[in-house]
């Protein structure tokens, strides 16, 4: 099984790389962003090598390191989502972006990827959750209130914060993350009215 492979750019297709590595001309599928970001024909690359083999085919699947060829093998266990959904994701989000988004059950970030809609945005995040903290650089407080109010389960004054901040003009994550980490500074107890204030304070910084 491949896991790396390391050689001289020889030609670009639209969707993948041949990569000459000591005469042999492997061609490897990479997502869009990664495609954009390797050098020029004649110039060295490295990628992360995942391979499919099915009945018909052997295909390559390159990325630029461990963290997103080990999304790309996350995202394809959620139910309807094949490689070429993966690779759609990880065309537009890197792997830090993915867990953010999952962890904060931000739908809409995950749903920009071509052909990905709110349906397919939804499993992944509901087949994904509870992995995805694991990835992400965002605070356990955070999460916790980003997947209850997602959820329905959030306390009332935590509830009313965030949809207060959403219909601000602020995204969900960014709401959730402000809300959080104003009921840290104000305790459990606090008030709606707290959470607003302390929460635009934070949105503020």
């Amino acid at each position: 099984m491949i896991g790396k492979l390391k050689g001289t750019i020889d030609s670009y297709g639209e969707d993948h790389v041949i990569l000459d590595v000591h005469g042999v001309g492997y061609q490897v599928h990479c997502p869009s962003r990664i495609l954009q970001g390797l050098p020029r024909a004649g110039e060295v690359a490295v990628l992360f090598i995942e391979t499919i083999v099915r009945e018909d085919l052997i295909r390559l699947y390159g990325f630029g390191d461990e963290a997103e060829r080990e999304w790309f093998r996350l995202l394809m266990t959620v139910q309807g989502v094949g490689a070429k959904v993966a690779l759609a994701i990880l065309g537009i989000l890197r792997a830090s972006e993915i867990a953010n988004a999952i962890a904060l059950s931000d739908k809409a970030t995950v749903s920009r990827a071509p052909g990905v809609g709110k349906r397919v945005a939804e499993r992944i995040i509901t087949e994904l959750k509870d992995k995805a903290p694991s990835y992400a650089s965002v605070d356990d407080a955070t999460v916790a209130v980003s997947q209850s109010v997602s959820e329905n389960v959030a306390a009332r004054p935590v509830a009313e914060a965030v949809s207060a901040l959403t219909n601000l003009g602020y995204g969900q994550p960014q709401a959730s993350a402000a809300v959080a980490r104003a009921l840290q500074s104000a305790g459990e107890d606090a008030t709606t009215e707290t959470l607003i204030r302390l929460g635009l304070r934070e949105l503020a910084q």
